[in-house]
Formats: C-alpha cells, sequence, structure tokens
C-alpha cells in the first residue's frame, strides 16, 4: 500500500467528529436552564424581603409559599427542558455528563444569593425591622473599690467644713438627708458652721437609693470630697430613716420658756441697775447677803442707794444655811429672773461663800460723828474724817440715798445688821466726806426690789469743816 503524504490529514471517525459539538451544546442548554431558574428564585427572594419590611404578614406568607413550591419546581422544570433539547448521547465521555450533573444539583443555591442577588439590585437586606434607638445609659459605678484608710478626726473635720478639704479621701460615715439631681442619689449633709454638702452616692445600691428621697440616710463607705463643697461616697451599706411628721401644735399658755446659760454679757445687765428687765437663765453671781424679814436677798451692786439691785433668794436646799452667812459675800448659782430694773429672784443650786472684800477706809484714828435714828439734825463733820448714820428697817423695805449725794458726801459702806434675838434689824451708813461745805443728806425707806415706791424720809445737814 502506498503511504499517504505528511501534509494530508488523517480522516477523524463521523462519530468522533460529531459526538465533541454535541457535548457542548448539551452543556450550554444546562447551564441556561439552571441560569434561569435561579433568577427566578432571587426575584422571589426579593419579594419576599419587601414584604417583610412594609410589614404585611399576610403577603410575606403568601410570597414565602409561592417561593417554595417555585423552588421545588425549577429543578423538574430544568431537567425536562435538557432532555427535549438534547436527547443523551451515548459517545459523551461519562465523566463530563456527571460533572455537569452535580453541577445543576449546587448550582440553584448559589447563585441565588450572589449572583443573582447583584443582578436584582444589590445585597439581601435583613429580614429583622430596625427598631427606635436606644439611648445609652449613663455610667454608674456598679462595683466597690477596695477598702482604704479610715479616716481620722482631723480629716473628718476637713471633710464636714465648707470651703476646704478638697481631695481627702477614706473610710467614713455621713449622715444627711437624700435628693435626687440628674436622676441620681446625693446625700446632703449639714457641715460645720451649719452649712450643707452634697455627696453622689455610687455603688450597687445606686439603683435602689433614689427610692428613699427626703428620708434620713447615713451611708458608710469610701468618701472622697472631690471639690470645696461636694463630694463622692461609694456606699458600702446604708440605712434609711422615714422622715417624721412634726405635728405643730400651740405651746401651752403656763408653759416656762426653756432655760439657758445666761452669756457674760447678760449677766452683767442683770447685775446692773435700770436695765436687763426680763433676763431668765442660768447663771453664777455675787453680792453681798442681807435679810428682809424672813427672806434672804443678795445685794449685788449699788447698795444703799436707791439705784440697788438685789434678789431674793429661793430654793430649800441652799436656805436652809444661809442664817450664819448674813452680812458675808456669797457665790449663788442657779436660775436667776430679773423681773425688773432693779431686781428679781434667783433660784439657787449652790452657794458658796466667799472672803468680804477689804474695807477702803481704816475707821482707826479717825474722829467719827455718829446719828442713831430718824432724828432731823445737823451736824459738823471734820474733812477726812467720818460720820456713821444708824437706822432700822423694815421688812419688805430698805433705807438708801440718792446715788449723787452718795458721791458727793463719800458713803463708803451701807451695812446690814441683824437684829440679835428676832429683833428688827437695822442699816448703818458710814461716809468720809472729801470736800469741804453743806449738804443736806435725804434718806429714803423704799421698797427693796422698786425703790421708786418711798414709804417715808427724813433729812440731815451735814456741814463738812476743812
Amino acid at each position: 500500500m502506498a503511504k499517504p503524504k505528511s501534509g494530508a490529514k488523517k480522516p477523524t471517525p463521523a462519530a468522533k467528529a460529531g459526538a465533541k459539538p454535541a457535548a457542548k451544546k448539551d452543556n450550554a442548554a444546562r447551564l441556561d436552564l439552571i441560569r434561569n431558574a435561579s433568577k427566578k428564585v432571587a426575584t422571589a427572594a426579593t419579594k419576599v424581603v419587601k414584604a417583610v419590611a412594609e410589614g404585611a404578614k399576610g403577603k410575606a406568607a403568601a410570597a414565602k409559599k409561592a417561593v417554595a413550591e417555585k423552588v421545588e419546581k425549577a429543578p423538574a422544570a430544568a431537567k425536562k427542558a435538557a432532555a427535549k433539547a438534547a436527547p443523551p448521547a451515548p459517545t459523551a465521555p461519562p465523566a463530563k455528563a456527571g460533572k455537569a450533573a452535580s453541577a445543576a444539583k449546587t448550582a440553584p443555591a448559589a447563585p441565588a444569593g450572589k449572583k443573582g442577588a447583584g443582578k436584582a439590585g444589590g445585597k439581601t437586606p435583613s429580614l429583622v425591622p430596625a427598631g427606635p434607638a436606644v439611648e445609652k445609659p449613663r455610667p454608674r459605678a456598679t462595683k466597690l473599690p477596695p477598702v482604704g484608710e479610715p479616716l481620722t478626726k482631723r480629716e473628718m473635720e476637713q471633710l464636714l467644713t465648707a470651703g476646704e478639704g478638697r481631695g481627702v479621701m477614706g473610710e467614713g460615715s455621713l449622715k444627711g438627708r437624700l435628693v435626687l439631681s440628674g436622676e441620681l442619689p446625693h446625700l446632703v449633709v449639714v457641715g460645720r458652721d451649719k452649712r450643707e454638702l452634697t455627696f453622689l452616692l455610687q455603688g450597687p445600691d445606686q439603683e435602689v437609693l433614689p427610692a428613699y428621697v427626703d428620708h434620713k440616710v447615713s451611708v458608710s463607705g469610701l468618701i472622697k470630697k472631690t471639690t470645696n463643697h461636694s463630694g463622692v461616697v461609694e456606699v458600702r451599706k446604708y440605712s434609711a430613716k422615714k422622715p417624721e411628721v412634726e405635728e405643730v401644735a400651740p405651746p401651752p399658755s403656763d408653759s416656762e420658756p426653756k432655760l439657758r446659760y445666761l452669756s457674760p454679757g447678760e449677766v452683767s445687765m442683770a447685775v446692773a441697775a435700770g436695765m436687763g428687765a426680763g433676763i431668765k437663765g442660768f447663771a453664777s453671781i455675787r453680792g453681798n447677803l442681807e435679810m428682809m424679814g424672813e427672806d434672804f436677798v443678795l445685794v449685788v451692786s449699788n447698795g444703799g442707794t436707791r439705784q440697788q439691785v438685789s434678789f431674793a433668794i429661793e430654793g430649800k436646799a441652799a436656805v436652809k444655811s444661809l442664817r450664819k452667812h448674813v452680812g458675808q459675800t456669797l457665790q449663788v448659782t442657779g436660775v436667776v429672773d430679773k423681773t425688773s430694773g432693779w431686781g428679781g429672784r434667783i433660784t439657787a443650786e449652790t452657794v458658796e461663800p466667799r472672803p468680804s472684800e477689804a474695807r477702803s477706809v481704816s475707821r482707826d484714828e479717825m474722829e467719827l460723828v455718829h446719828i442713831e435714828g430718824e432724828v432731823p439734825t445737823s451736824v459738823d463733820v471734820k474733812l477726812n474724817h467720818g460720820l456713821t448714820v444708824r437706822l432700822q428697817e423694815q421688812p419688805g423695805a430698805t433705807w438708801a440715798i440718792e446715788p449723787t449725794l452718795a458721791k458727793r458726801v463719800g458713803l463708803r459702806e451701807a451695812n446690814f445688821e441683824p437684829g440679835p434675838n428676832g429683833s428688827p434689824a437695822t442699816r448703818e451708813f458710814f461716809f468720809t466726806p472729801r470736800n469741804p461745805g453743806n449738804f443736806e443728806v435725804e434718806f429714803f425707806l423704799a421698797k427693796a426690789f422698786t425703790p421708786g415706791v418711798v414709804e417715808r424720809s427724813f433729812k440731815i445737814n451735814v456741814t463738812v469743816k476743812p
């Protein structure tokens, strides 16, 4: 046989020449069917999304049912179309046919979410509808810091002083009134000088504390004073007390005012003549003890003049042993009640004798002129020498002279002398004239606590010779 020429083509069998184009056509037809089915599934899915977003529950259910039916029918329709378009070729390689079948099974799920959805208009939106925007909660301390050092007494004073103490920190306790500021509980504490301080309450109990608004609350924990007038408390323990409703009742008419300690200024007004009427309180005063009938009287200033201030001593415990101290100086402590400008009464609790003041002028080596009783007369007295006048007193009244005249004539003493064996007491006036001249000295028998009321009087003329 003659060999064919090198440039001539080898003859191909008819079966092989026609098999490859037929297989390619079959694959192309299958892919087109799969794409069409995936497009239908994608369009149905977008309809479901729109129905859910609009809130139509009925339409969404119907669309979901239609999608399910179409998804079930799509593989069957694809298989029938592929069978009609191209009959199976026996000459096709089995491997390629298997690949095509596997691609037909897996393709509808993959392109539906990517290629089909992309062509329909982008990514598939979420099926959950977007709700209203939620406000962010304010930051609140819910965990307690570690236990710190206890506050010292000095640090506690700084903490409770308005205007200082910034930066003080430590473990302690505070009491005050709970208020709300910015929906957060604050404790209003009355510090030193009656000034208010505000502390923010933090910790796990911060959500519970607003229920005790306007209650008296006691907290303990870590206290930080962040400014000179406020701070923060990390509350470890707290206790709240319901505020008591105070019923304002009218005070009874016979109720006595609350006793208090008299200030030094009020004490000086109580012992001064013509002022301080109405003062009442606890005090300690000093004076000379005298008697007025059976009553004991403490003369505290201006004795023997019409501006004498005296207090009647009351109280059984103090009065029992006073008789032996008549004419002496006593320190009496008790409730002082000054009813007028010239005295009142004192309810004594303690009575203490004090040494009598030394006489300013000695009567030794001095010529004395003596007058006894209510005898209007004229006497001559040497300059810088003495004159004594002794007068008998009556219960409830005392002898006195004008204060200005007492200075002019030189009144030194007005001594009370109790009578022996219950006889009436007497009062001795002792003068030491320092200026020469003629003086008319008038004596008044006036009531002890109202010297303006005079029962009787008499005069003596005193001539002071150089």
